[in-house]
């Protein structure tokens, strides 16, 4: 009976198999994840972002008073009364995206309560400097708006209607 004990007991795993086969477990996991996590620093981060400058229509289309916001690009196109004109729509504050008040008449940031005139200078709140104006050119081919937000004028550089 003894022979058939010591027969039983080797077909079962004992407590060191056990514990061999949890401990190559945990080292394939690791290894593993330690391979995943190269893979993903290997793979290239790119981050798209719009074009810097866009068509915004002919002169014609801005006669005095009209805005007309460019949602993507982050930017007002004003008809004012020398000509065309862009502004940033970025706050001066902390970043925000401000929003046209046409019934006021004003551009509003809805974060933190700044308000700019349609020339971007403050009129109220914490912004700390005006919205800056950006270049506008026409095409000289088709004679359309070209503006770039990636290039900061100085205030009153209009294109003539």
């Amino acid at each position: 009976m003894h022979d058939e004990d010591d027969a039983t007991t080797n077909d079962e795993p004992t407590r060191r198999d056990l514990f061999t086969r949890l401990g190559v477990g945990a080292c394939a996991a690791a290894a593993a994840g330690s391979g995943l996590v190269i893979l993903q620093f290997l793979e290239p981060k790119v981050l798209f972002e719009p074009p810097t400058t866009f068509r915004a229509g002919t002169p014609i289309d801005y006669p005095e008073g009209t805005v007309r916001f460019h949602k993507e690009q982050k930017a007002y196109v004003v008809g004012g009364q020398g000509g065309v004109y862009a502004l940033s729509a970025v706050c001066t504050h902390l970043g925000c995206i401000t929003r046209l008040l046409s019934d006021e008449g004003v551009i509003a940031c809805p974060c933190h309560g700044s308000r700019f005139d349609l020339e971007g200078k403050v009129v109220h709140g914490p912004a700390p400097r005006p919205l800056p104006w950006i270049e506008v050119r026409t095409d000289p081919a088709s004679g359309v708006l070209i503006v770039d937000t990636s290039v900061v004028v100085s205030p009153g550089k209009v294109v003539k209607a």
